[in-house]
């Protein structure tokens, strides 16, 4: 018979194990070794069947278990210990509190989906794990943060496979009362919700749960509740389901619900309002809209409160491609802001104009979440050094008249927790050399350049770590791989070559993530008779587990997921390739330490970080990848190897293929296996060992998370926080009003000539030209601009590149016809072909940049013709 209705019931802890309760409440557990290991201590057979998850642990514990351990001294002894540990934790000061200035008092980081733990199944790929790196690492370190997202009714989907290797969704019910969670509660004990108008004069309400992340609350928005009709109850069910109105009442509830759950909290909690918000991806755009609400209720202009809120606003973009970014038809979004509907104060054509592609190659038609990000933040960055360039090119259009290289958006490289993923036994090889507490620091918090004692540590020691791993992750693949095969209707007869299945001793490659094309899962394919060989060789094997999920409505990944399932079943190779379904967190702490290669080989430049490679390296794995993402930033050959790619214009995507598959197996065959299996004098692979070193003490300390959040202070969230500070009402009015004055006057400006002392088109190193402008600028003032000058060497076309910028200065008034003499030196620095110009900028002291309004003037072409303005 099934149950007409589902309750949750909770255990009622003895009071000397109270504190459990906390402990499991806590996320911290997910990264904590000690408190993980007091909850399997529990009750180990639970702790298995539970998943290792603390509150689903403590409700199946049998009360027997619990009476005992409440009377077992031991025991309450080591609980006393994690939870005054937890505590401390909670309420030290940690690095933030350190710094000095003044840092915001809080920072509120609004992301789609957070990967904290596999306990909490919010997440569906990359940009959640960096979210939940993100919070983790913030917690490690001190910096306030207060997460925002969505809590998913059905999570992302559970993957599994049909018997012919077809990709199957299913979408379990998640219960929030079964998950580590609280409702946010007002304080006469009902929930707090948040609400939103809708259309027709409907109504989107939504609960507030709140996850602990250590130190961070993390308060996740759930519209499952009975106030709402059944099509609104629906909008927070599945992470990226549905159609374009259902993604975009997905997204005004994260950006604006989001801002009013963060307002609510702070009223019920006391905690500091946020000074700095940060938009992880443009699904949070929208919070901007609701804080220019909020200011204008205040008595600020639309303009006005655009301006404050730009200040203290911070946008990442991971996505390197346009196709990847949420694009809302112009209609749709209208008919969900206005008199009618949410934001009735804001004019419907201002929030329209905030998201429109008004720029060359735009789509005029089309509302861009990335744009609106952009237009709302004074500071925005890529994810890795490369992906800041096509960042910087792709959003070129909405900064006119200028170099993609000026192009307002900078660059912090993500990384990864490493507390969470980095294996016990590699953290406990490294406490050996250093002590736990310096083992701790150096992984949560970081800031060395180098991991030196990774030195002193034996090279035996290394190689047996490793072989440990790689013998954890074939039991843990056999496992799975049994299981995989049950849920395909394999028998147990069919399944004895299972226990075959890997070697621990074999060169061990792992190959997971999502499953879009660009990522090319099948590239391993390409020669299947060279990989085949490459699988069987007698005395240099290797072994490869995959595993990925395509997403539900891209029938293209999945049969790239079918293809490498079908070549994998194989019984020829079927011990030496396997796929993994599934893939997730869980599986992905396993998967890591035990592989020696972690191979990536995306089309580049469209990978924006690739964060798995790091999360490998920190285990002692070494990369094997096209130089795409971070590793494009930080490959050396000491840390792995580089695929070479085959990018050029001319090439076609099937020639590139099999140009860049044919570099793969190159370097497997030539240089990976032999150095695995040499050994020197020890018996020790010694060259591959070195390898491995290498990556630990030096690849180690840059891809950690601490020292990504850290970036995101010192470069981002601190100014951030001045510039907020700094624009109080009367400031934010002044700046938008000057702003309206400058583009309105904009046209009226003019570079008229440019003179400078030289008189030949060469000269030597180190001489200084004086440089002489004459510059129109109509009803502004020389206090509205900048004029500069602008030189570097030149290529071919004339371009400067690299180019140094100096400011000149304006020489007494204007001259009868209104135009303005401007001069200065120009210091010839640089050697061979050389140039120059010059150009006229807006200048404001609240502006982020001279950038920033995208406005500028040049000489004309006529101008730079008589100029001369190229020296070779």
């Amino acid at each position: 018979m099934k149950a007409i209705r589902r309750l949750t019931v909770r255990p009622v802890l003895p009071d000397p194990l109270r504190p459990l309760s906390d402990l499991a409440r806590n996320l911290r557990w997910s990264w904590h070794p000690e408190t993980r290991d007091l909850f399997q201590s529990v009750d180990p057979e639970c702790w298995t069947a539970s998943g290792r998850d603390p509150v689903r642990l403590l409700g199946t514990v049998p009360p027997a278990r619990l009476a005992e351990l409440a009377e077992d001294r031991r025991f309450l002894r080591r609980l006393t210990a994690v939870a005054d540990d937890l505590d401390h934790y909670m309420s030290g000061d940690r690095w933030y509190q350190a710094q000095s200035g003044r840092l915001p008092a809080a920072v509120a980081y609004f992301s789609p989906e957070f990967g904290i733990t596999a306990a909490l199944p919010q997440y569906s790929g990359g940009l959640g794990i960096l979210a939940g790196d993100h919070l983790k690492a913030a917690s490690d370190l001190g910096v306030p943060l207060v997460g925002v997202g969505l809590l998913y009714r059905h999570g992302y989907f559970r993957q599994s496979l049909s018997r012919d290797g077809w990709q199957q969704e299913h979408y379990p019910v998640l219960d929030p009362h079964e998950l580590p969670l609280a409702p946010l509660k007002e304080p006469d004990g009902t929930p707090a919700h948040v609400a939103l108008a809708l259309p027709g004069g409907r109504e989107l309400r939504a609960r507030v749960w709140l996850a602990q992340v250590g130190r961070v609350p993390l308060l996740l928005l759930d519209s499952d509740v009975e106030e709402n009709d059944p099509g609104e109850r629906g909008v927070t069910d599945r992470l990226y389901g549905g159609g374009s109105e259902h993604r975009l009442l997905q997204e005004m509830l994260l950006g604006i619900g989001g801002v009013r759950a963060v307002r609510t909290y702070c009223r019920l909690t006391g905690h500091a309002a946020p000074e700095v918000f940060h938009t992880n991806e443009g699904h949070a755009g929208f919070l901007g809209l609701e804080r220019i609400a909020e200011l204008c209720d205040e008595g600020l202009e639309f303009g006005a409160a655009l301006e404050a809120v730009r200040a203290g606003t911070v946008f990442t973009t991971h996505t390197p491609v346009p196709a990847g970014i949420d694009r809302f038809d112009r209609e749709l979004v209208a008919r969900h802001f206005g008199p009618d509907s949410e934001l009735p104060r804001i004019d419907v054509e201002r929030v329209l104009r905030l998201g429109m592609e008004t720029y060359p190659g735009g789509e005029p038609n089309l509302f861009n979440m990335a744009v609106m990000g952009l237009r709302l933040a004074q500071r925005a960055n890529g994810v890795s050094l490369l992906h800041g360039g096509v960042s910087r090119g792709m959003f070129a259009g909405l900064w006119p008249g200028f170099d993609a290289e000026e192009v307002p958006i900078t660059s912090v490289t993500n990384g990864v927790h490493a507390p969470t993923w980095v294996a016990p036994e590699v953290f406990r090889l490294g406490a050996r050399q250093i002590g736990v507490q310096r083992a701790e620091d150096a992984l949560a918090v970081g800031g060395s350049d180098r991991w030196d004692s990774v030195a002193d540590i034996p090279d035996r020691d290394i190689w047996e770590l490793r072989r440990t791993l790689r013998a954890q992750l074939v039991e843990e693949v056999r496992e799975r791989l049994r299981a995989s095969w049950r849920q395909r209707g394999a028998g147990t007869a069919e399944l004895g070559w299972i226990d075959d299945a890997l070697d621990p001793d074999v060169l061990t490659i792992g190959f997971a993530r999502r499953v879009p094309s660009y990522k090319r899962l099948t590239l391993m394919l390409r020669d299947r008779d060279r990989l085949t060989e490459l699988l069987l060789h007698p005395e240099r094997p290797i072994q490869i587990v995959v595993a990925g999920k395509a997403h539900p409505a891209d029938d293209g990944g999945k049969r790239l997921v079918q293809e490498l399932v079908r070549f994998a079943d194989d019984p020829r190779v079927r011990h030496r390739i396997v796929f993994l379904p599934d893939y997730g967190m869980a599986m992905a702490q396993k998967l890591y330490p035990g592989c020696d290669i972690w191979l990536n080989n995306p089309l580049r430049p469209l990978e924006a970080c690739g964060t798995s490679g790091m999360k490998a390296a920190l285990n002692g794995c070494l990369n094997l990848s096209v130089l795409d993402g971070w590793w494009d930033e930080w490959y050396q050959p000491d840390f792995g190897w580089a695929i070479p790619t085959a990018d050029g214009a001319g090439t076609d995507p099937d020639r590139r293929d099999a140009i860049e598959a044919n570099a793969l197996y190159d370097l497997l065959e030539q240089r990976i296996t032999p150095r695995f299996y040499e050994r020197g004098a020890s018996g020790l692979p010694d060259r591959w060992l070195e390898m491995v070193r290498r990556t630990l003490s030096l690849l180690g300390p840059k891809v950690l998370a601490g020292r990504m959040v850290r970036e995101y202070v010192e470069r981002l969230y601190a100014p951030a926080a001045e510039a907020h500070r700094a624009m109080d009402p009367d400031s934010a009015r002044g700046l938008a009003e000057w702003k309206a004055r400058v583009r309105a006057a904009w046209p009226g400006v003019s570079v008229d000539h440019v003179e400078t002392s030289a008189a030949t088109a060469a000269a030597e190193l180190g001489a200084t030209l004086a440089l002489r402008v004459r510059v129109r600028l109509g009803d502004l003032a020389p206090e509205d601009v900048e004029v500069q000058a602008v030189s570097g060497r030149v290529d071919s076309e004339d371009r400067i590149t690299d180019a140094a910028k100096v400011p000149l200065k304006p020489v007494g008034g204007p001259d009868l016809e209104g135009r303005w003499v401007y001069e200065g030196p120009l210091a010839l620095d640089r050697t061979g072909p050389f140039g120059y110009t010059v150009r006229v900028l807006p200048a404001h002291r609240l502006l982020a940049s001279g950038v920033e309004t995208g406005l500028v003037a040049v000489p004309s072409g006529d101008l730079v013709e008589a100029a001369g303005l190229l020296m070779r």
